[in-house]
């Protein structure tokens, strides 16, 4: 099978950062992220392309990036409470797809392309208390990205190798405004931008999860 056969999901995949690699090595790759896709109502009718498409067994992996807003030990100073239930509802449609493929793949006729991987990322924080240990943990500078940032990957998934670089920068939380991911500084806001994947990890997962 063709790369370009091959469809990555990357559930609330922001700018497409995870997926990039995939795009670029000729995947068929869907970013299903707000404003235009919403992942809690891939049931209903106006989604029946992507329910086809997974029964069909076309999904080549998934990756996941439900937002951290509610599960950050970090909000502390929000306006809003934390609302855990809102957090999960989006984690439980990311997991609800996933489980769906994994159902699809024993109940259709098509029986060429398993769903070969998974993986569901989080800043380290409360998401951790509802699935529980993660699979795999990182920091950016474990591939070559020179700054701190904890991130736990639950899942299905071969992992990458770490080549770890010495990080001479502050953590990432107390960063300042114009030091995260300067290069889209003035096009996303602070929380999109923080939000980013790593190109360095992006690349190793990618190298491992074709």
């Amino acid at each position: 099978m063709s790369n370009k056969q091959k469809v990555i999901l990357d559930l609330c995949g922001g700018t497409g950062a995870w997926s990039k690699p995939y795009k670029e090595a000729g995947y068929e790759v869907i970013v299903l992220t707000l404003p235009k896709y919403d992942v809690t109502k891939w049931k209903e009718k106006e989604y029946h392309w992507l329910r086809e498409l997974i029964y069909e067994n076309k999904i080549w992996g998934i990756l996941a990036a439900p937002p951290c807003t509610m599960f950050s030990f970090a909000r502390t100073k929000a306006k809003e409470l934390r609302d855990l239930k809102e957090g999960m509802e989006i984690v439980r449609a990311c997991l609800d797809i996933i489980w769906y493929c994994m159902e699809g793949r024993q109940e259709t006729k098509y029986k060429t392309v398993p769903l070969r991987f998974w993986a569901l990322e989080n800043p380290n924080g409360m998401l951790k208390f509802f699935l529980g240990k993660p699979a795999f943990e990182f920091n950016p500078y474990d591939f070559g990205d020179n700054y701190k940032k904890n991130t736990h990957i639950w899942g299905w998934f071969n992992e990458p190798n770490k080549t770890p670089v010495k990080c001479d920068n502050v953590k990432f939380d107390k960063m300042s405004s114009k030091d995260i991911h300067p290069e889209r500084f003035g096009e996303l806001t602070r929380q999109e931008r923080r939000a980013i994947t790593p190109m360095g990890f992006a690349k190793s997962f990618f190298e491992v999860n074709k």
